[in-house]
C-alpha cells in the first residue's frame, strides 16, 4: 500500500470511479466500484514508480494529506 495521497470521484462520462495521485503526474486508474478502483491505483502506482526507477528519475517523496485537495 502507498503512502501517496489518492483522490478518488465518481465520473458520470466513464461511469466508473477514477483514482487520480496528484503527486504521481500521470498517475490515473478507473474501476466500476470504488474498491476495484483503489486497487487498479494501487497496481499502477507501483508501476509507475518502477518505471520511474528504471529510467533513473526522481520520485517525488509523499507529502500525505495535501492542505486544498
Amino acid at each position: 500500500m502507498s503512502r501517496y495521497e489518492i483522490i478518488l470521484y465518481w465520473s458520470a462520462d466513464d461511469n466508473a470511479y477514477i483514482a487520480e495521485v496528484p503527486e504521481l503526474p500521470g498517475c490515473a486508474a478507473d474501476g466500476k466500484s470504488y474498491l476495484e478502483a483503489i486497487q487498479n491505483i494501487e497496481q499502477i502506482i507501483s508501476e509507475w514508480l518502477e518505471t520511474a526507477r528504471s529510467l533513473d528519475r526522481t520520485i517525488p517523496v509523499p507529502r500525505g494529506k495535501l492542505m486544498y485537495a
